[in-house]
């Protein structure tokens, strides 16, 4: 493996993970933008032109689009979330210069009002889909009461009265704001020609303008309120609570993802023999979630109504004994195996390393080697992970619950009306 990289005149990033034994090789764009850059009235402009760039440039047709990428035989999509817009693809070798070509011409897409207006109602018809799949709302409505009034409280979907009022004009002006070279880089791993990619990205991308992009980075204060949900025709009682956590640049980010593996993989973890192998709760998992100043302890509880008072009481007695007792050496070294486990069997293939290289990159300004992060994972000490439980404990959640309750108990929570009244929606 060898790291290239190169800056272009108008401040874009060129960072290749180059690896001349791979078969293949992956390019992205990694756009820094998502939900938390948006105004109120904005609200999920970032996934919608992430739509709208697939709809045509002025070279291409969205036909032209869709059939170029088909006829390299490129695996290609495009993702938003609270930080990121990326497109990427990846190819064979031979690819390079078409592949690159297509990415970069998505990158300045035409933004027809006709497109606009026919994605519009796709975007609509998408909000509605997740309001009725419990799961997939539970996301967006809990981190919205954990986070208040802070930017990552913001769906990435928008909701429908926003993308109902969103313009075309809006969109533009937003487009000009954040998809600028000087927020983005483009990405390359596996087998990929540098030298080339560098000259025809010059070529390409070097006339674009670049204007100040900037992101304002604040702490936010969790606000640990409840709110029950009312879905009377739920057949499953679906519970999320959000703690805070370390966030994306703290030292101690690490020592998390490996407690919550600890405490709450989807396998061999506590909560796991505790609540799923025991038949008690369909799935149950925690996870730790980092964004540039600010993390989340995300737990995830589905199961039975008539057992989700029982199981919540559960689930927080786990956190409860963990933040008193902590963790044995013995749970760590299992966790540091899974872990690193995961990310030797990722990096097998330029498309999964694509995603560490940009996001490593567009979130830290930092390129990190598989062999940095097996490093940092083992270098962990069961001490860590305990100072990391102090500074962070598990207790004092935002808890969301949506099923077919009027109400879910948990330890210590009185039966009195929940803090936001159930609501049949």
């Amino acid at each position: 493996m060898e790291r290239l990289q190169h800056e272009l005149d108008n401040g874009l990033t060129i960072l290749v993970e180059q690896n001349a034994e791979a078969h293949s090789q992956a390019l992205g764009f990694f756009v820094q933008t998502g939900s938390r850059d948006e105004s109120e009235v904005e609200s999920g402009v970032s996934h919608f032109l992430e739509h709208m760039a697939f709809k045509g440039t002025p070279t291409r047709t969205a036909d032209d689009v869709n059939r170029e990428f088909d006829e390299m035989g490129a695996h290609y999509n495009a993702f938003t979330s609270e930080e990121l817009t990326v497109y990427y693809a990846a190819v064979l070798p031979e690819c390079q210069q078409a592949c690159l070509s297509l990415l970069a011409d998505i990158m300045r897409p035409s933004l027809r009002q006709d497109d606009f207006d026919t994605e519009k109602q796709v975007i609509l018809e998408e909000i509605q889909m997740y309001e009725d799949q419990p799961p997939f709302s539970a996301d967006d409505k809990c981190k919205a009461l954990h986070f208040g009034s802070h930017a990552l409280a913001g769906s990435v979907l928008g909701t429908a009265d926003s993308i109902t009022r969103l313009t075309s004009k809006q969109m533009n002006a937003y487009f000009q704001r954040r998809y600028n070279p000087n927020n983005m880089v483009l990405a390359g791993s596996g087998r990929v020609d540098f030298e080339n990619l560098v000259r025809q990205t010059e070529q390409i991308c070097g006339s674009w303008p670049s204007v100040p992009s900037e992101r304002t980075i604040t702490r936010p204060t969790p606000s640990g309120g409840y709110q029950t949900i009312k879905r009377p025709t739920a057949t499953q009682q679906y519970l999320l609570q959000m703690m805070a956590a370390p966030a994306g640049e703290d030292d101690d980010r690490i020592a998390a993802k490996l407690l919550a593996a600890i405490v709450g993989d989807d396998t061999g973890s506590r909560v796991y023999w505790e609540l799923v192998d025991s038949g008690l709760a369909e799935s149950a998992c925690l996870a730790h979630h980092e964004f540039q100043g600010a993390g989340v302890y995300v737990s995830y509880l589905c199961c039975a109504p008539d057992q989700a008072s029982e199981n919540l009481k559960r689930l927080e007695e786990i956190y409860r004994i963990v933040e008193q007792s902590g963790v044995q050496q013995a749970e760590l070294d299992q966790a540091k195996t899974k872990i690193k486990s995961r990310i030797v069997l990722g990096s097998e293939r330029p498309r999964n390393r694509l995603f560490s290289v940009g996001g490593n990159w567009a979130s830290r300004r930092e390129y990190r080697t598989v062999q940095d992060d097996l490093r940092d994972v083992d270098a962990i000490s069961v001490t860590e992970v305990h100072a990391v439980l102090k500074k962070y404990p598990l207790s004092g959640a935002t808890t969301l619950s949506i099923g077919s309750l009027d109400e879910t108990q948990g330890p210590g929570r009185p039966p009195a009306a929940p803090a936001h009244r159930a609501s049949d929606l």
